[in-house]
């Protein structure tokens, strides 16, 4: 039978408000004789709060929602990069005695919906486009606080936290500009005049201006962010672009994608065409051959967000100017100097 508040308080000889102090941390006007008391019968009670009496109590759900897009109305597919985010979150805010809800949303006006459903403390918007977050207008979120990971939004409804996109992406072009290689094929998916891979286009971009050279707009391969289209991509790059000799891609699961179509095609990496990717999932370091990437903190972006919201949260004020967070360039296998291709034989 599960154990009661009541049973706590029958068995210390205090009230049930004393418990609930006591357990809740409002200790103020109990003794420390009576806290000692009843931290020993909970401890051999083994009494577990009530989630729902908790949040009657602190006027608080204690539930964050992670909302996240989904492919379509039947199917939640989350990236590599996009679980590794949710389950640092996750852990983050277990440690600070929250619990997780996970939403995927369709279509962008699910998201008011989503927010004025559920008893939540606040939201993490992940993968969302700021085209997506900028239509949030006052009142959608009620009184849920909300933070956007990887966002350029101007929205002053949400805070954010992000990596330094534009400075990793001129990490991966200098480091390939010094490698010797001048064609260089920037693959991610389609961007406007705002957001992650607009500032990793303009990092990379600002590499060869940097270094006093020319890029040519027609090396972008618009692609999605998957596996399976980097597999195309890879196995059409040399017909499609003949002089590349690197790529750099937007994600490590797009590169990883590239250099098996590359292998498909018959290029070799990285002695045919060098590969840079950006975010070092686990799984880079795991491929053959390993990849060199931009490295961001994903368990340190994972804090500071849970951090940053919940400060939101428990204070009720105004959310914080956003966090950009740094990166680094990780060297490994997939890059080499650049030279020159062997023609095939007849």
């Amino acid at each position: 039978m599960r154990v009661t508040l009541k049973d706590i308080a029958d068995e210390a000889g205090v009230s049930m408000m004393t418990v609930s102090n006591v357990i809740n941390g409002n200790r103020a006007r109990v003794s420390p004789e009576t806290i000692e008391r009843v931290q020993r019968i909970v401890a051999e009670r083994g009494y577990v709060p009530s989630a729902s009496a908790r949040s009657l109590t602190a006027r608080s759900s204690r539930l964050i929602g992670l909302l996240v897009p989904a492919a379509d109305e039947d199917s939640l597919t989350l990236s590599p990069h996009t679980a590794a985010i949710l389950g640092q979150i996750e852990r983050a805010l277990r440690k600070r005695g929250y619990h997780l809800l996970l939403r995927g949303i369709a279509h962008p006006d699910e998201v008011a919906e989503a927010l004025q459903s559920w008893s939540l403390d606040g939201a993490v918007l992940l993968g969302f486009l700021d085209e997506e977050i900028d239509l949030l207008r006052p009142g959608a979120a009620g009184k849920v606080a909300l933070l956007a990971i990887d966002s350029y939004s101007a929205n002053r409804l949400t805070t954010g936290v992000r990596s330094d996109d534009h400075t990793g992406a001129w990490l991966a072009a200098r480091h390939l500009i010094d490698l010797g290689h001048r064609d260089i094929v920037f693959a991610g998916p389609a961007f406007s005049d705002v957001g992650v891979v607009h500032q990793r286009f303009e990092g990379f971009r600002q590499a060869f201006v940097d270094a006093g050279l020319r890029w040519d707009d027609r090396l972008i391969a618009t692609v999605t962010t998957t596996h399976a289209s980097g597999v195309q991509l890879g196995a059409r790059l040399l017909a499609e672009h003949p002089s590349a000799t690197a790529v750099f891609a937007t994600a490590d699961i797009l590169a990883i994608g590239i250099m098996a179509g590359l292998a498909e095609s018959g290029a070799t990496v990285p002695a045919d065409v060098s590969v840079v990717g950006f975010d070092d999932l686990d799984i880079s370091a795991y491929v053959t051959p390993k990849l060199t990437t931009v490295a961001q903190d994903i368990a340190r972006k994972a804090t500071i967000a849970v951090d940053m919201l919940l400060d939101s949260v428990q204070r009720r004020k105004a959310p914080a100017e956003p966090v950009t967070l740094d990166v680094r360039l990780v060297e490994r296998d997939s890059t080499a100097p650049k030279r020159a291709r062997q023609r095939p034989t007849s």
